[in-house]
């Protein structure tokens, strides 16, 4: 649609592309670090997790997302491609997204079908860790830390008041939507702050 042709994207964009544009801060198909810190602002995470995230999340995520790019000032500065970030997609995930960053809807499913326990519509902390633990591929450590990483971000920042992460959150967050929900819902209690 219109308005992500207004991000440097095309309107076709896949479900990863669509996580991940709510950090490209000025809309130009790249993720500078200093946006990544601005996004996770944005949501409400403090200011250590925000600073720690934009330099290693852009530091893991810039060359793998720029191919073919020689070395320059520019690579220097770490910016993720919007376009190309399934080619950072790790090991040891859930699968909800495959190759190309598209969302597998069964594998979502999957999820709740075999680790929701407690409630079929939620996972509480345990389940997302027996979750995490059934995912890991042998010897993949690096995309052990980046899913425990994620998840337990994810977790943290969005659990409700049982303890429970919401499988429509869960949603949310594979297709972007619940970072523009979370920016909204922080400006608002700021707003009320100010009345």
């Amino acid at each position: 649609d219109d308005e992500d042709a207004g991000r440097g994207l095309v309107s076709d964009e896949n479900a990863l592309q669509k996580h991940v544009a709510f950090f490209d801060r000025n809309n130009d198909g790249i993720i500078y670090p200093w946006e990544t810190f601005q996004g996770f602002r944005a949501i409400g995470a403090g200011y250590l997790l925000s600073l720690a995230s934009a330099f290693l999340i852009n530091l893991g995520l810039s060359r793998k997302t720029r191919p073919g790019k020689a070395f320059s000032l520019e690579t220097l500065m770490l910016g993720v491609e919007v376009k190309n970030i399934h080619m950072a997609k790790h090991g040891s995930d859930s699968g909800v997204y495959d190759s190309k960053g598209r969302f597998v809807s069964w594998r979502f499913e999957e999820i709740f079908a075999k680790f929701a326990r407690t409630h079929s519509d939620a996972l509480t902390s345990d389940e997302l860790k027996a979750m995490l633990k059934a995912n890991r591929e042998p010897k993949d450590y690096r995309g052990w830390v980046a899913s425990w990483t994620e998840w337990i971000t994810l977790y943290n920042l969005c659990k409700d008041k049982e303890g429970l992460l919401k499988k429509e959150t869960i949603r949310g967050v594979y297709d972007g939507s619940l970072f523009q929900q979370m920016e909204r819902e922080k400006l608002a209690a700021a707003g009320k702050k100010k009345e």
